[in-house]
């Protein structure tokens, strides 16, 4: 039966909310367009007319299909060359889902959202739809086809894997953009030492080129490792501008919801920096300069107002 104006409407009022479900479930912008997309497919079969909550349907629809995306995108990621970094999303972007509370917040931060890749399917879905979408666990039982009992173990677990990678407490935003300019400042005066001093001693230093721009494979560990690594980042050079395509200009603003330098060439972006600050200092940096989960950010960049870069680089 074809769709009447209304059923379409239902949808598409839908939408940025299964679009922001899915991100938070997929890390990543275009599968999570993609399983909305494929959910239209299934509503616009469905028989809607006995669809007695759509909301309930198509959340249980779109869960679904990306759990069975999520387990065929470990076998994919297995083979991913290099690191694997989610698609990180500049402030603003609807996709970004509800921000009122602490742990909706919190579950769409480039740093958590790295840390889900550690869980389960079923842990992942539990946990974002509780945390991020406040849904009770009757209704997540009914969603996955499991009990309400099973659905608060998975929660439990989902947690207890979160907070084991989250162990520092982050400070607030006017701090954290005192210390991503200080972090500038630092890395362009071609000292290691200044930089350290602005790092945990465990920080990390993760970056994703996809096999497309040059990144490394591991991780760099230890502030004097990362410290290292950055000052050559921003060490100017003509092989860096050739692979960019320039010298980018940089600009520090929010990239899901945390503190973050965004690379910009000629208005795309090529590169988006997310800084993990704590009160100890700057726990992690992950690089996102894969240009295929750079393109969202690219068009919103284009579309929005942002102020005078900090810094050109290279």
């Amino acid at each position: 039966m074809a769709l009447t104006m209304n059923d379409v409407e239902r949808f598409e009022a839908s939408r940025p909310r299964l679009e922001a479900i899915a991100y938070r479930l997929l890390g990543s912008a275009s599968e999570a367009e993609d399983a909305v997309q494929d959910t239209f497919l299934r509503w616009q079969a469905a028989d809607v007319e006995h669809v007695e909550v759509p909301e309930a349907w198509l959340t249980k629809v779109l869960t679904n299909l990306c759990l069975n995306q999520l387990s065929s995108a470990r076998a994919r990621r297995e083979t991913y060359v290099g690191e694997w970094l989610p698609e990180p999303l500049l402030a603003g972007d609807p996709m970004l889902g509800p921000a009122d509370t602490a742990e909706q917040r919190e579950s769409v931060s480039y740093a958590v959202l790295t840390l889900l890749e550690r869980l389960s399917p079923n842990e992942r879905a539990v946990y974002v739809l509780r945390e991020a979408f406040d849904f009770a666990h009757r209704e997540i039982a009914d969603i996955l086809d499991i009990t309400e009992a099973a659905s608060q173990q998975i929660l439990h677990r989902a947690r207890k894997h979160v907070a084991a990678g989250r162990a520092r407490a982050e400070i607030d935003g006017a701090a954290a953009r005192r210390i991503v300019e200080e972090f500038l400042a630092a890395a362009t005066t071609g000292r290691t030492e200044p930089l350290v001093r602005l790092l945990t001693e465990d920080a990390v230093a993760i970056g994703d080129g996809g096999g497309k721009v040059p990144a490394r494979a591991k991780a760099f560990e230890g502030a004097r490792a990362v410290a290292t690594f950055m000052r050559g980042l921003f060490k100017p050079s003509k092989a860096k501008q050739a692979h960019v395509g320039g010298s980018p200009e940089v600009y520090a603003t929010a990239v899901n919801g945390g503190p973050a330098l965004v690379a910009v060439v000629d208005g795309r972006v090529v590169g988006i920096m997310c800084l993990e600050i704590t009160a100890e200092g700057i726990a992690a940096f992950r690089n996102q300069v894969n240009p295929d989960k750079l393109d969202r950010a690219t068009r919103r960049w284009a579309a929005a107002e942002h102020g005078e870069p900090l810094l050109h680089a290279f």
